[in-house]
């Protein structure tokens, strides 16, 4: 596993010394910061004079000065930053005579940064930028340089850009990684392909979204002579281009994943090798890692082989396009296509059978104009021709980890970057079946088996009822967040007791991780790598990172989406509830927006009820409970804030067809009448 050369100006932390931690420096708007240490529940209170160069998120080093500890507020001071979050800032410059400061767009305090005239740009006053931080000496201000200025038609772009700074991903590649990836050659040699399993005669097809560019996935079919099939998952070996070490392994494993916004894709790797050298594009020779299954008529898996091999892709098929072969019967390699969504309805059925949980899928992705102006919302759902694909890879992925996981050095498994997903906490499910309850739905909860089958029954018998998408929401927010780990405790959701990633190398550096070990074992020649384990945690963390930064341009889509319907009303549901108000999503666009209860005091005073997921009105006691079906309007959609704010509209009540009359004017009424008899 590649390591980033030490920089030798820089003190790192003795983990020997009692008053000295590490941890991750969270910094507040009022500009006091805290050091979130992990195992431990108390974090470290840091002045902001004793930040040194340390900035939000940052991994730092901290030197606890238990003499000022009160209480059980400990305090220290930052010594050494091990790791930058972010290096790159959006914002704008403020100029004097011969520089200029950089002012960053951020709820987050940090330092102005200092720009020398021959780090512009060309970079103007009205100008949005993004600044790097070059240098950073002790007592001085941080020197930076523009690296991009925006246009003013560049405000969405600046957005995205903006967003995938703060959760720490860097926007360009390296030179020295953009350069070496242009040093591989195109050619693959002979000799490399002598050394690889040949299956270019093998009839290969690759099955992705329409708008992708990096197939890395690719499946063969072909009946065999004893009446069985062999299915092939064919994945692209990244590993054989990324030599450990090297930069552009380095920086693969620093980003540990690709991430996907709304109008564009933030890769792992830099193009030449993400939809160039590795991409599975039909009619080209490629360099892949297989697993190779004998499967009966009935999905019954006989005989597996894994190994390094070289294919040829016969023809590149979209989603649509496979769907309606499966809905017509007919098409291009109907039968392929056809017996293998066959083996997958059925390994599909059985894995449920096994206590796998099927939670549906609704995808909802932004129609975007030439500009990335969302114009239009599309709602995609979990079709079979999804379903061939996801099925055929979780094959490959669990017997991957079952085949590592059997091995053993010196009679010990190897540490492995496992994919797991835990057993429910029980505090988050306790309310949660509550609240199923109230809508007939039991719940056996005696062990984690009998859970997963509650779960399934109760979202066959909500399937099409008004109750299911709230009940699916909160169901998957009670389970645990599947994580990397080289401790094997099984994947819950799915019902396997070994999981890996193996399927996805191009944008997630964990599967690169597994073909390298999964080569080690075919080749007998292991070498245990004793920093897995953290390398594992560093790969969640990042993964944890894209989604947020995925949700929050998610959001910025519809709060840029819905500014063209301000002050117009729509049909909605119920989407959560705090007790600041509750949340709603339009049925018609799949726009979240807030309902405040300020905007409700006309009405009635609201609490929330916690068990029952919903506020209270404490005189009238209307309710508002997550999975109602309500009316609002918008009020408001602030694009700096990624804010939608609804309005309840209150014309007609739920319960019949007389208008529905707020608690306070109820009681003023009451008042005029008593007043008239007396």
């Amino acid at each position: 596993m590649p390591e980033k050369k030490k920089n030798k100006k820089s003190k790192h932390p003795d983990q020997s010394r009692p008053n000295q931690v590490t941890g991750t420096l969270d910094i507040t708007r009022s500009g006091m910061g805290f050091v979130i240490v992990e195992g431990s529940d108390k974090d470290i209170m840091v002045r902001p004079n004793d930040f040194r160069s340390a900035l939000h998120g940052d991994t730092v080093a901290v030197m606890v000065r238990s003499d000022f500890s009160r209480g059980n507020r400990q305090q220290g001071e930052v010594i050494d930053v091990v790791k930058r979050k972010q290096t790159e800032f959006p914002g704008h410059l403020q100029f004097s005579e011969n520089f200029a400061f950089f002012i960053a767009d951020s709820d987050k305090p940090m330092p102005d940064i200092f720009i020398p005239p021959d780090k512009y740009n060309n970079a103007t006053a009205q100008d949005k930028v993004i600044v790097r931080i070059v240098e950073w000496q002790k007592n001085k201000k941080p020197v930076g340089e523009v690296i991009k200025v925006m246009t003013p038609d560049d405000e969405s772009d600046f957005a995205m850009k903006q967003i995938l700074s703060e959760n720490g991903f860097v926007l360009n590649f390296p030179e020295e990684v953009i350069e070496e990836s242009e040093r591989i050659p195109e050619t693959i040699p002979e000799s490399e392909i002598k050394r690889r399993k040949d299956l270019r005669d093998l009839l290969t097809l690759t099955i992705d979204p329409a708008d992708a560019k990096d197939f890395d996935d690719a499946i063969s079919l072909q009946l065999l002579s004893n009446g069985n099939y062999e299915v092939g998952v064919h994945i692209a070996d990244v590993s054989y281009y990324l030599e450990p070490g090297s930069a552009l392994d380095t920086e693969a494993y620093d980003r540990a994943t690709s991430v996907y916004l709304p109008d564009r894709v933030l890769p792992m790797l830099p193009e030449r090798i993400s939809n160039e050298l590795c991409s599975l594009r039909p009619r080209e020779d490629k360099l892949t890692f297989s697993a190779i299954f004998e499967i009966t008529s009935k999905a019954v898996v006989k005989k597996r082989w894994m190994g390094r091999t070289v294919i040829h892709s016969n023809h590149r098929f979209t989603y649509e396009e496979v769907q309606e072969i499966i809905d017509k019967g007919d098409g291009l390699y109907k039968d392929q296509i056809l017996q293998l969504n066959g083996f997958a309805q059925k390994l599909r059925k059985e894995r449920f059978a096994k206590g796998a949980i099927n939670f549906s899928s609704q995808e909802v992705r932004f129609k975007l104009d030439d500009k990335g102006k969302p114009i239009g919302v599309m709602i995609k759902e979990s079709t079979e021709s999804h379903q061939l694909v996801e099925e055929m890879m979780l094959l490959a992925n669990r017997n991957v980890a079952e085949y590592v996981g059997g091995f053993k050095v010196d009679k010990k498994e190897i540490p492995f970057p496992y994919r797991v997903h835990d057993t429910p906490d029980e505090i988050k499910l306790s309310p949660f079946v509550a609240f199923a309850k109230k809508y007939g739905h039991t719940f056996d909860t005696s062990t984690p088996e009998a859970i997963a089958r509650s779960f399934n029954l109760m979202l066959k018998d909500a399937h099409g009822k008004p109750e299911q998408h709230v009940l699916e929401q909160l169901g998957i927010r009670t389970m645990a967040k599947a994580i990397y780990t080289t401790e094997n405790i099984g994947h819950y959701g799915l019902g396997f007791e070994h999981y890996c990633h193996f399927t996805s190398p191009i944008r997630r550096y964990p599967d690169v991780q597994v073909h390298r070990i999964l080569q080690q074992c075919l080749d007998n020649n292991v070498v245990p790598n004793k920093k897995l384990e953290q390398q594992c945690k560093h790969s969640s963390e990042r993964e944890r990172a894209a989604m947020d930064a995925e949700r929050a341009a998610n959001k910025y889509k519809q709060v840029e989406y819905m500014r063209n319907f301000l002050g117009e009303e729509f049909d909605g549901v119920i989407s959560g509830v705090a007790g600041f108000g509750f949340w709603v999503e339009t049925i018609e666009h799949k726009c979240e927006g807030l309902v405040s209860v300020n905007s409700l005091s006309d009405f009635d005073d609201f609490s929330l009820l916690e068990g029952d997921y919903s506020l209270v009105g404490r005189r009238s006691g209307r309710k508002f409970r997550m999975g109602d079906k309500i009316r609002i309007k918008v009020i408001s959609a602030n694009l700096n804030k990624r804010q939608l704010d609804y309005e309840w509209v209150a014309a007609i009540a739920e319960a019949g067809t007389k208008p529905f009359v707020p608690a306070r004017a109820q009681e003023e009424k009451k008042k005029k009448k008593g007043k008239k008899k007396k």
